[in-house]
């Protein structure tokens, strides 16, 4: 789904047949101006996506970003202005906060996770672990925050997983199958023995399933000058840095996307209307 698409759905689930509170509270030619104020620090991401939701509701609303995606912002830092018509700017907020809420909650905490491994040669992945129909945005604030994406679907990359291995009987079996085609391939291994067998059969990237630290090692100095290696499962900010430390090329995790906290970004008008 397209953001705009994806904006115009998320107005007409909020608003429904109409903003009853602000129409009878606020007058039609009010005008007015607000700020979206960071409550907490963090990193931005979803700021053109909030501008254009309000300039969806109504394209007369003047939005005046501070910060470009990707910045970090501090507690109490104004990250854009509006100004227009009181009802449109109220009757378009919750949207609007829903999006850059979301977006710089998956931004920060995948930054969280690329600092902890800084200094290391790890890169942070994320995964397919995402909202329904957000999947390109929250890719994007991944980036904003400093990782980089893995596959984005079914389509792009060849990784075969464990039930695709004991459908076609053997790691061995499904990377042959698999190496006729052009697309990038992985395979997905649960124990050293696995990690020999998909080296064998020529496996280029080899996915590394919830082993231990001591595991990971020893499969870094099997796989060395023959394949990349990617960690998955059980990663936390409390252990990532030691699983970067084992030598792994990358460490995918799928909370930066599916258990991101939301960032806390408020709308404050500035008392008087005009």
């Amino acid at each position: 789904m397209t953001t705009a698409r994806l904006i115009r759905a998320a107005l007409a689930e909020d608003i429904g047949s109409g903003d009853v509170t602000s129409r009878l509270t606020i007058p039609r030619e009010c005008r007015t101006r607000a700020c979206l104020v960071a409550r907490t620090n963090g990193v931005l991401a979803g700021i053109d996506v909030c501008r254009q939701v309000f300039l969806t509701l109504d394209c007369s609303i003047r939005f005046t970003s501070r910060l470009k995606d990707g910045a970090r912002f501090y507690k109490g830092q104004v990250l854009a202005e509006v100004r227009g018509r009181a009802r449109s700017i109220l009757t378009a907020e919750r949207t609007a906060l829903n999006f850059i809420q979301r977006l710089s909650g998956i931004a920060s905490t995948t930054s969280r996770f690329v600092d902890e491994v800084r200094g290391t040669k790890t890169i942070i992945l994320d995964t397919r672990k995402t909202t329904p129909g957000w999947r390109a945005l929250e890719k994007y604030a991944v980036r904003c925050g400093g990782g980089t994406n893995h596959r984005a679907g079914l389509y792009d990359m060849i990784l075969i997983k464990d039930n695709h291995i004991a459908a076609a009987g053997s790691i061995t079996t499904a990377v042959e199958r698999c190496r006729r085609g052009p697309l990038p391939l992985e395979v997905e291994t649960q124990t050293l023995a696995d990690v020999r067998e998909a080296l064998a059969a020529g496996a280029t990237r080899i996915l590394l399933d919830n082993m231990t630290a001591a595991q990971m090692k020893k499969a870094v100095a099997l796989a060395r000058g023959k394949a990349k290696l990617e960690a998955s499962g059980g990663v936390r900010l409390r252990n990532v840095r030691r699983v970067a430390q084992t030598g792994v090329d990358y460490i995918s995790v799928g909370a930066i996307t599916h258990s991101a906290p939301a960032a806390d970004i408020a709308l404050d008008f500035y008392r008087r209307s005009y």
